[in-house]
């Protein structure tokens, strides 16, 4: 699990002493096409990298109607929002092609987190490039479409 571990961008910083720590709060899993990875509300227990295949990260909304926010594929991280108090997850991710991820166990990275805040601010930053690099990719997408709505006179 260790190489598997400090292979990803996430993790390349890494000491060794570290990676051991979350090692054991680390597995890999596999999910098929259409596989639920977690639903909106669920608790956000897990953070997660796709290694292989492709991971479609959507909005649920009324009448079953879902927006996708993102498609993600290997080296993407998604999941728990450490370091931003939120406990439920704000989207679905769903397996869109056949994939093999990454879990780890949220509270092991919060613990490593609060015990080297060093290590807890790189990591901090490389989550929170992430996530709002989506975010501003969303707000293109919303913004596309609202410009493409017809004007009523």
């Amino acid at each position: 699990m260790q190489n598997t571990l400090t292979s990803q961008e996430v993790f390349g910083f890494l000491l060794p002493d570290q990676v051991n720590s979350i090692s054991d709060a680390s597995e890999k899993i596999t999910a098929k096409a259409g596989q639920l990875i977690y639903e909106k509300g669920d608790a956000a227990e897990d953070f997660f990298i796709v290694l292989d295949g492709e991971i479609t990260l959507k909005l649920p909304g009324a009448a079953g109607v879902n927006i996708v926010i993102d498609q993600l594929r290997r080296g993407a991280v998604f999941g728990g929002a450490l370091g931003y108090g939120r406990n439920s997850y704000a989207l679905s991710a769903f397996c869109t092609n056949d994939a093999r991820l990454l879990r780890v166990k949220s509270s092991a990275l919060k613990s490593l987190m609060d015990r080297d805040p060093r290590l807890g601010y790189t990591l901090q930053g490389y989550i929170s490039t992430s996530y709002f690099n989506r975010y501003i990719d969303t707000m293109k997408k919303l913004q596309s479409i609202v410009m493409n709505l017809p004007v009523e006179a």
